[in-house]
């Protein structure tokens, strides 16, 4: 990319990444100051940048989150939620261009961290391992975060949650009824199964890559994997005499499902509550 198409490509971002800033700033002026500083960056950046967007996005959240932090110090109770692995999200990040919840008149209930989660996430729809990378901390954190801010603003769940929930609940429908054409049709093509070393101990896959592959062992299974909320996410979990034993943590993405963890950490499975009131909730008997 030239110096002058990448000039071109910053200008088509740079209302959404105002918008964007003043979102999480509060202060309309602050947020242009912001923007101009990302091009700075970009300015004095040498190489190519693969998903020039997504790079905008983290580097402006980024020096949002300085800024805010220095108007007020990070809570101590934070400091657990916040280490983690880290990564470079700019080949990842995806944002929609409409903001639904109004945060200026909370901004002072959330801390910085709690306000860069629920903005990205609740407004944005960015997922939550890109929001994780952005505030350098774990998924669960940056769950935790857009949860508790969540919570202090008095939002409901985001309206692409409820699609996602949509989403888990047609596919375990069509896995429990051994709808294979359904099955492959709610599947990303390059979707992943993946299975963490207490799930493998109980007999679950460590591993299974694409549509066919997934659908071929969802098909007709499930039988008796009930629809549950990890955090604020819809997910399903297989029970035994009541209690959880595995968690199908879904991820989606545009309407299909694109990875599949079972997952059997003690630590999820005691936060793991049931989500009522859907067609694909499961009655059988477990195992």
């Amino acid at each position: 990319m030239t110096p002058e198409e990448r000039t071109a490509a910053f200008e088509a971002e740079r209302p959404r990444l105002v918008r964007l800033a003043a979102r999480v700033l509060a202060d309309d002026a602050e947020a242009e100051d912001v923007v101009q500083q990302a091009w700075l960056r970009l300015h004095g950046t040498d190489g190519e940048i693969a998903n020039l967007p997504g790079w905008l996005t983290t580097v402006t959240t980024r020096l949002c989150l300085d800024r805010l932090r220095a108007r007020v110090p990070e809570p101590t109770e934070l400091a657990g939620d916040d280490a983690g692995e880290t990564g470079d999200p700019a080949d990842e990040v995806v944002l929609a261009d409409t903001v639904g919840v109004a945060l200026h008149a909370v901004v002072d209930r959330l801390t910085p961290a709690e306000r860069v989660a629920f903005v990205l996430h609740d407004s944005f729809a960015v997922d939550f391992a890109t929001v994780a990378a952005v505030l350098e901390c774990t998924p669960a954190a940056a769950r935790k975060l857009a949860s508790r801010a969540r919570a202090k603003v008095g939002a409901p769940v985001p309206e692409h949650a409820s699609a996602d929930a949509a989403v888990v609940d047609a596919f375990l429908a069509a896995a429990r009824g051994g709808d294979l054409r359904r099955l492959l049709g709610l599947l990303a093509p390059d979707v992943v199964v993946a299975g963490d070393a207490a799930a493998v101990a109980l007999g679950t896959p460590a591993h299974l890559a694409g549509r066919e592959a997934v659908a071929g062992f969802f098909d007709g299974a499930a039988r008796s994997a009930r629809p549950v909320l990890v955090g604020d996410r819809p997910a399903a979990a297989w029970f035994q005499r009541g209690e959880p034993r595995v968690v199908f943590d879904i991820s989606v993405a545009d309407g299909v499902v694109t990875r599949i963890d079972f997952r059997a950490d003690p630590g999820l499975l005691a936060g793991v509550r049931p989500r009522r009131g859907t067609a694909a909730e499961g009655r059988g008997a477990p195992g």
